[in-house]
């Protein structure tokens, strides 16, 4: 290409080539002036890439991309004085290309149609081409109905007076055009849709507007143009002429229709005009881009820009503008990548290179696109409401024209001016700036149009629903927030919509910078070498920058390598001996062989560069080398053919060789069949002889065998019986040792239970012990000496009644015992009768008894069986009711949540921005005091952008100094007032979000009510299921006594028929009947049992529900008495019975005797050891009263200091003494354990009472020290002398209680009005973090700020606390605006402001915060104010700092991020070799400068180790910690995205490297249920993405169940960049990738690629009470607080 002559085919094919070659997107920028050839140039290429590589299907694609040209060149190129088809529209095509870059569809971009050509052109111009080849066109048929004429009939076609064109035939072009149409697919209905659409157009241009008066105009009725417009458009006539010289002007209440003058009716027919041609040609362009559309997967395109040239004319409007500042931009792109770019490149490798001064046009630029430059005066000027194009003019004047030497003024105009381009000269006139970059339309006349019956002309209009026009808002209007989704829609149709013509512009070639900017650039540089078109004048080749791309495309390098990728495409030339360890010697020795000539080519630091043609001919020996090396593997695979050949003609002769072989062994196998079967005959009739012979012996053996297994098994089942015997007495007598142990137990519980609830009582006991112990208590203590002195002497007198009692009841006993000894002969007599019955008796009756304990036995196992059935139906039910209830509850929690987070994330938006206004309310307040100071003359602009954090929260007395000092400035307060509006509709709106949160937290306690109720609802369900039960268990109980007692009353009868004498006790009869007796009686009362513990289980469910823990604890000691005295009484009985029963048997009477003699015995000591011990008790009482009276004595005796003092540490005494006692006597059953009760339960009645009159006092001393200031205050002072002598008298004996209660700190620190600056200044402004939180305690300035604000309070000074609160709040928003960018300066007041907080709550005196407090802090509680307004602000306060210290962080960690996460190596090794085509790119080992992990944990562990050090929430860390996770895996996820290079196996096992690390820092760290590690999930998810296989629908299966926290776009934009790294690995296929999308088709997810960086979670601060009292902080010296007086 270097060789030979400029052509654009060479720089097509370049194109293609490295497309293909690449695999890189490329782009051909075809440039220079108006009527250089770039048209006709880019068509050309077009035509290139249609011819050479053709079409991917039968539909000829390659040549409906060539046919938009005629339609693109007949709807926006005209004729200019400068150029015959000139370009008024930019436009650029991207041609697509699949794998095996055939040509399959192309898309067309548009840049800034000049609408303003439709209605106005100058002389020797002419409109569109269209326009006249449709009146060259109007004698065919088809065109009659749009009673069409020539061009000079229209006086939109007729104005430039040059309607033909030299050589040019329109009436050809128009058939052209329409085959054109034809072939990309639009019909002809469409087609005379547009020509209709046209006509139109030029027949409204001839609408003649008149003047009615000054200020209106008309048409006439029988205007024949409007007519005519009106019937092809299908509108009504005379709504369009209304229209035309009327519009609606709309108020909040009204709606006025104003008349137009003539000049503004024609203004309004040529801008309907322009707006209705501006969207048929965006009609136009998109029906062609849907036509060039192809279903096949793009695989690359390369991009033509086709754009307007530079273009100067006599008079040059805003059209000429942007089409000049557009070349610009396109001058500076070329700039950077021919000179800038490719010289810093040479310079950067070290390279021999001498630098080529070239002509850099950015001063132009941003003159043109900088802030307050000339586009943005522009649109600060539309914006205004009476703005001008002359005002327009002076702001230019006066900004730009002594700051910029590219800006000039005209000597003779004030609305004109010059900018020096890179071209030339150019001079703008100011007039029609304004309204063609405003873009108006009247919105009434586009109603008219939508109302047409014309379908294509509706169609045109169907999205003007989304925008209206500016002329109809109001121009004092307000933006108000809203939640509601439609009208943020409308909202952002309007904004959208709002957008200036010159913003749309530079945002659109912003975008056409970027796209040029990712693909690899082709230049075709268009030269107009003079206006005049003389030969060998050549006036722009200095300008365009021509001759330094000559020399530099002379001296240079076009392409190079770097060293890995030159070894690895070159390997194939080298040999094995050549590859040396280092690869840039390797490389070296290669070219030094390869290529003779040394200034072919050049060595760089890490790049080879080569001069033209040097890559190509490197390209040819490669190619002949690989050309080699296929010859080789063709002689291979011939070879392997030929023996292939060989192998099959000796399988066959081998096979028929085995087919003889086969026949000659089945004439053997016959031989020996026949044997065989001679051989089998004899051995049948030997079998038969044998086999009667052995069926002779079988039958004798089977007689013997049955004999002895007869035998044998009466044998067993006698011992089955035996055994079975055996069991059943094993089965009674272990179940007896059961229950026998199971009462054992259950005493042993018992007597546990009752031994822990002694040692808990012991341990209450020793509690009260020791508040009884305190002064308070003595003092109420000593007044009901007397009475509890009375209550003793009573209770003495209770037990020695009780002693009587017991001696009454013993002779009882004694005369009980002596009846029993008169009965025992005739007892002796019934028994010996009553034996003889029962012998009879059991005789009679034993069948029957049989026959109903069985019955009985089969009845109970029934109950068994249903009981148990019933008790796996009740549980099943209970636990899947309570599981459903479960997720129930989880579910509505989880969703409420949910909620609670949406709502608090949203709040904390709008204080954001309720932050940001009150920062600009601050800034406009000092820029008018600024102008008040220094006045000056002419524009002065206001940076809005500039925030201020010193706000104020609008409290008290400072918002009114504010007010006070706005009031004196005599300016325009109109933007104060509306800012002050907008921060009240603010404020309306955070309240209503506070509104509504609490409306959900009470939905959610409501619901968790609901929740409860069905719970306790299900469970009474239960509990009635289980009484019913028990009812059932209870009848069938008494059913089973009933026939018990009646079988017991037949036996009874029975032996009345018996003859006496022929049974005796202790047959065998009477044995089994009572054995069987017995076991009924035990299954009743196994039975009775279940009942007992079933009931107990419905008590105690039912106490548990009703909480009644201490009803339980008392009902429990009182029946531990009576059960003792129950115990006694049955203990006796017993004994009596037993001796009863030996006299009544006759047998052992003597012993029955001894035993009743010592229970007597043993009765009377211990009741004799009771009178001992009361009578003992009695007597101390009497010691103890004696002493009592003498103490009183005493202490009447006594002054009162002392007096108390005696008395409290005499009663101290006592009551130890006493407690001594009672825990000696707690085993004997006496009063004492009833009189602890009562003596600790009046202990704990006094001190309540004392804690009551402590509070009262401190309450009265606080309101007297108020009462007293105030009276000073009012001059009370000399109203001294007037008080009483009874009131002296009583001041002088208060100093003798009080000063002992005030000498103790109570946590306040008293400072004067005077020193709250410096308390402010030296606690927060002047206060460095770092010295004082390593030397004192985390949080001293929020506990010394907050004791100031409990003096205050106690103070009860209103104001005192309202100005205190407001200057912290402002210091601190001054410290954190001052060192907003220092982290431990945000993280120290953050976690100090977070402290002051907790304290306002913690000491606010509300229950649900105090009830963590000690009795000692709850006394530090505030008194006399609800700071519940200030909790509020000081909240958004500490979100605004959270926020800042965000941002702060993230600021430090986002240039971390991208090469410690992606680019450093840390696994060595694991890069291998990056693939081809892949530049730009430097190495991933890490170079001095750059970033590793390391370097972020180290960063995480400081600000981990700062916060903590500063004494932050433990919740607050691990929201931080959450963010700074969530920014890491964002930023490193939107990196991977967009670069090819990072998408490889081995960086995917680099990412999950350093992921593991960051999880081992948070486990290390122990913040692993943070939350942190899930907003990583994404990053995991796409590096296990890199690492997977790819390849079948399994693989496919398995990515869409794993990366479910990606989207679908971020997965297949994974799979596209997957970059293979050597040999072994491959592309993925599209077929695969279209596999997944076609899975994650039903996914609801968002379309948005990259993730968002800038989130913020919602942060909250749950409340942290501190253990801390505030009477043990002591002020360190070093805060120079000595002013502060602690109270």
């Amino acid at each position: 290409m270097g060789d030979m002559d400029p052509h654009i085919f060479a720089v097509a094919e370049e194109a293609y080539k490295q497309m293909a070659r690449d695999e890189r997107n490329q782009s051909i920028i075809v440039s220079g002036e108006s009527g250089a050839g770039k048209t006709v140039s880019a068509k050309y290429a077009m035509r290139y890439f249609a011819t050479v590589s053709g079409s991917a299907s039968e539909a000829n694609v390659e040549e409906k991309v060539l046919a938009s040209n005629p339609i693109v060149e007949a709807i926006g190129n005209a004729k200019t004085t400068r150029n015959d088809n000139s370009s008024r529209f930019g436009k650029y095509i991207e041609i697509g290309f699949d794998k095996r870059y055939r040509i399959i569809g192309a898309n067309m971009r548009t840049y800034l149609l000049e609408k303003s050509r439709v209605v106005f052109q100058a002389d020797d111009e002419r409109n569109y081409h269209i326009f006249y080849q449709l009146c060259a066109s109007a004698h065919l048929p088809e065109f009659k109905a749009l009673k069409l004429g020539s061009a000079g009939d229209f006086y939109y076609t007729s104005q430039g007076r040059s309607p033909v064109i030299d050589g040019v035939d329109d009436d050809k072009e128009m058939c052209t055009t329409r085959n054109a149409f034809t072939l990309l697919g639009i019909n002809k209905s469409y087609q005379m849709g547009v020509f209709r659409v046209l006509a139109s157009i030029l027949h409204l241009g001839n609408v003649e507007v008149k003047d009615h008066d000054a200020d209106s105009s008309t048409i006439l009725p029988s205007n024949s143009h409007l007519n005519i417009f009106c019937k092809l458009m299908g509108v009504a006539y005379q709504d369009m002429s209304q229209w035309l010289c009327h519009r609606k002007l709309k108020t909040a209440t009204e709606t006025y229709i104003k008349p137009l003058s003539k000049l503004q009716a024609v203004n309004a027919r040529d801008a309907l005009a322009k707006h209705i041609y501006a969207k048929l040609f965006s009609w136009i362009v998109e029906h062609v881009n849907q036509a060039l559309q192809s279903s096949i997967k793009q695989h690359s395109f390369i991009g033509v820009l086709d754009i307007y040239g530079f273009e100067t004319f006599e008079m040059n409007s805003f059209e000429q503008f942007c089409i000049n500042y557009a070349n610009e931009k396109l001058q500076q792109q070329f700039n950077m990548h021919v000179f800038k770019l490719e010289q810093e490149e040479y310079m950067k490798e070290q390279i021999p290179w001498t630098l080529i001064d070239f002509y850099d046009n950015q001063p132009c630029i941003n003159l043109i696109e900088a802030k307050m430059g000339i586009l943005d005066l522009l649109d600060e000027e539309c914006k205004m409401p009476k703005g001008t194009d002359d005002t327009w003019a002076q702001k230019l004047y006066n900004t730009h024209l002594k700051t910029c030497p590219l800006f000039e003024k005209p000597r003779l105009s004030n609305k004109a001016f010059i900018v020096q381009h890179f071209a030339d000269k150019v001079e703008y006139q100011c007039e029609g700036f304004l309204e063609k970059n405003k873009d108006t339309v009247n919105e009434e006349q586009i109603h008219v149009l939508k109302g047409s019956k014309f379908d294509l002309l509706v169609e045109l209009f169907q999205d003007e629903d989304k925008a209206t026009s500016p002329s109809g808002a109001s121009s004092g209007g307000r933006t108000r927030l809203s939640i509601r989704p439609e009208h943020t829609l409308r909202g952002q149709a309007n904004k959208e919509h709002k957008k200036t013509v010159s913003l749309q512009f530079r945002n659109s070639l912003q975008l056409l910078m970027e796209t040029l900017n990712v693909t690899t650039p082709h230049y075709v540089r268009c030269i107009k070498p003079n206006d005049f078109k003389f030969p060998y004048i050549f006036d722009q080749l200095r300008a365009c920058g021509v001759l330094e791309t000559i020399r530099i495309s002379a001296a240079g390098f076009p392409s190079r390598w770097t060293y890995q990728e030159f070894f690895s495409r070159y390997r194939v030339l080298m040999k094995q001996k050549d590859v040396l360890p280092e690869k840039k010697l390797t490389c070296k020795n290669l070219l030094e062989k390869l290529v003779k000539d040394e200034d072919k080519y050049q060595f760089g630091k890490t790049k080879i560069f080569f001069r033209a043609g040097q890559v190509a001919y490197l390209e040819k020996l490669r190619a002949d080398k690989l050309r080699a090396a296929c010859i080789r593997i063709q002689k291979t695979i011939r070879c392997w053919l030929a023996r292939k050949k060989y192998l099959r003609m000796r399988a066959a002769a081998i096979n028929i060789q085995r087919h003889v072989r086969g026949y000659q062994a089945r004439c053997l196998a016959n031989f020996l069949r026949c044997t065989r079967a001679a051989i089998i005959i004899q051995k049948y009739q030997r079998m038969f002889v044998e086999r009667r012979r052995y069926k002779q012996q079988q039958a004798a053996a089977l007689i013997i065998q049955c004999i002895l297994r007869a035998y044998m098994a009466r044998q067993h089942y006698q011992g089955l019986l035996r055994e079975h015997k055996a069991v059943i007495i094993q089965k009674f007598v272990r179940g007896w040792l059961v229950r026998q142990w199971y009462k054992c137990t259950l005493a042993a519980i018992v007597h546990l239970q009752s031994c822990v609830r002694r040692m808990r009582a012991k341990r209450e006991l020793k509690k009260l012990k020791i508040e009884a112990r305190s002064v308070e208590h003595f003092k109420k203590l000593n007044i009901g000496m007397e009475n509890k002195i009375m209550q003793l002497q009573r209770k003495v007198d209770e037990q020695v009644c009780s002693h009587g009692n017991w001696m009454s009841r013993i002779a009882s006993y004694v005369e009980f015992y002596t009846d029993t000894r008169s009965l025992k002969g005739p007892l002796y007599k019934f028994c010996y009768l009553d034996s003889l019955c029962c012998e009879r008796l059991m005789t009679v009756s034993s069948t029957r008894a049989q026959q109903l304990v069985a019955e009985l036995k089969d009845q109970n196992i029934l109950l068994k069986s249903e009981k148990d059935d019933l008790n796996q139906l009740i549980q099943e039910q209970s636990q899947q009711m309570a599981e459903k209830m479960q997720r129930v509850l989880k579910e509505e929690t989880r969703q409420l949540e949910n909620e609670l987070n949406e709502e608090r994330s949203r709040y904390q938006n709008l204080l954001s921005e309720h932050l940001r206004l009150e920062e600009r309310y601050d800034d406009l307040k000092e820029q008018m005091s600024l102008t008040l100071n220094v006045p000056k003359d002419g524009h002065v602009r206001t940076d809005f952008a500039r925030g201020s954090n010193e706000s104020e929260c609008a409290y008290g007395s400072v918002l009114a100094e504010s007010e006070e000092d706005i009031t004196k400035t005599t300016l325009d307060m109109s933007v104060v007032f509306n800012l002050q509006k907008k921060v009240a509709e603010l404020e309306h709106e955070k309240q209503l979000l506070e509104d509504d949160l609490e409306c959900r937290e009470e939905q959610f306690q409501r619901a968790r009510a609901r929740d409860e109720e069905e719970h306790s609802k299900t469970r009474g369900a239960e509990l009635e299921y289980e009484s019913l039960k028990r009812q059932d268990l209870e009848s069938e109980n008494k059913r089973l006594k009933h026939e018990l007692n009646q079988m017991r009353q037949l036996l009874m009868e029975d032996t009345t028929t018996v003859a006496m004498g022929t049974a005796m006790p202790g047959g065998p009869a009477y044995k089994l009947l009572l054995d069987q007796l017995n076991l009924a009686n035990e299954e009743l009362e196994v039975r009775k049992e279940e009942v007992l513990i079933l009931r107990s289980q419905l008590v105690s469910q039912k106490e548990a529900m009703q909480h009644k823990v201490k009803a339980q604890a008392l009902l429990y000691t009182e029946g531990t008495q009576k059960t003792k005295d129950a115990g006694d009484m049955t203990q006796a009985y017993m004994g009596l019975k037993e001796s009863n029963r030996y006299q009544a048997v006759g047998s052992l009477p003597q012993e029955a005797e001894v035993l009743l003699e010592a229970q007597m015995q043993a009765q009377k000591r211990n009741h004799e050891n009771e009178i001992e011990v009361l009578h003992g008790e009695l007597q101390s009482l009497k010691e103890e009263n004696n002493r009592q009276q003498q103490l009183l004595a005493q202490n009447l005796q006594l002054p009162p200091e002392a007096r108390i003092e005696a008395s409290l540490q005499h009663e101290i005494t006592r009551l130890t003494h006493e407690n001594l006692v009672s825990e000696m006597h707690t085993d004997y059953p006496g009063g004492y354990p009833k009189y602890r009760l009562l003596v600790l339960q009046r202990v704990v009645d006094l001190m309540e009472q004392v804690e009551q009159q402590d509070k009262a006092v401190r309450k009265l001393r606080k309101q007297l020290k108020v009462f007293a200031k105030k009276f000073c205050e009012m001059g009370g002072g000399s109203q001294a002398e007037s008080i009483s002598p009874g009131q002296q008298a009583e001041e002088a004996i208060q100093p003798v209680n009080i000063p002992r209660k005030e000498k103790d700190f109570q946590g306040m620190l008293e400072y004067k009005k005077e020193d709250e600056q410096k308390l402010v200044k030296y606690l927060i402004l002047e206060l460095k973090p770092r010295g004082v939180a390593v030397n004192v305690i985390p949080g001293l300035p929020a506990y010394i700020l907050f004791m100031c604000l409990r003096y205050a309070d106690y103070t009860n000074n209103d104001q005192k606390v309202r100005i205190l609160l407001t200057s912290i709040i402002n210091s601190i928003k001054k410290i954190l605006k001052k060192g907003g960018d220092d982290f431990e300066t945000v993280s120290f007041w953050l976690s100090n402001t977070c402290r002051f907080l907790h304290c306002l709550k913690q000491y606010s005196g509300e229950e649900s915060f105090m009830k963590h407090n000690t009795p000692k802090q709850n006394e530090h509680c505030l008194s006399n104010f609800d700071l519940t307004e200030y909790r509020q602000v000081l909240s958004d306060l500490a979100i605004q700092i959270y926020q800042q210290l965000i941002r702060c962080m993230e600021n430090i960690l986002q240039p971390m991020i991208v090469s410690g996460m992606l680019e450093h190596e840390t696994i060595q090794g694991m890069s291998g070799v990056k693939p081809t085509g892949l530049r730009k790119r430097t190495s991933s080992i890490a170079e001095e400068g750059t970033y590793t992990l390391d370097l972020i944990l180290r960063q995480l562990t400081a600000f981990h180790s700062t916060m903590c050090q500063h004494g932050t929430d433990p919740e607050l860390i691990k929201q931080v910690v959450k963010q700074q996770f969530y920014v890491i895996g964002a930023v490193t996820l939107n990196n991977l995205l967009l670069r090819k290079d990072m998408c490889s196996w081995s960086k995917g096992m680099q990412i999950r490297y350093n992921v593991s690390q960051l999880e081992e820092w948070l486990r290390d760290k122990n913040l692993m249920t943070c939350g942190a590690k899930e907003t990583l999930e994404p990053l995991i998810q796409a590096a296990q993405l890199l690492q997977v296989k790819k390849k079948t629908d399994e693989d496919a299966e398995a990515i869409c169940s794993m990366c479910h926290a990606l989207s679908t776009a971020q997965i297949v934009k994974v799979l596209n960049l997957y970059t293979p790294m050597n040999e072994f690995e491959e592309r993925v296929s599209i077929a695969f990738i279209r596999t997944i999308q076609a899975r994650l088709r039903d996914r609801k997810e968002s379309l948005q690629l990259l993730m968002d960086t800038k989130m913020i979670f919602p942060v909250t601060f749950p409340f942290n009470p501190s253990s801390l009292s505030l009477d043990t902080i002591q002020i360190p010296s070093s805060l120079n607080l000595g002013f502060l007086i602690p109270v």
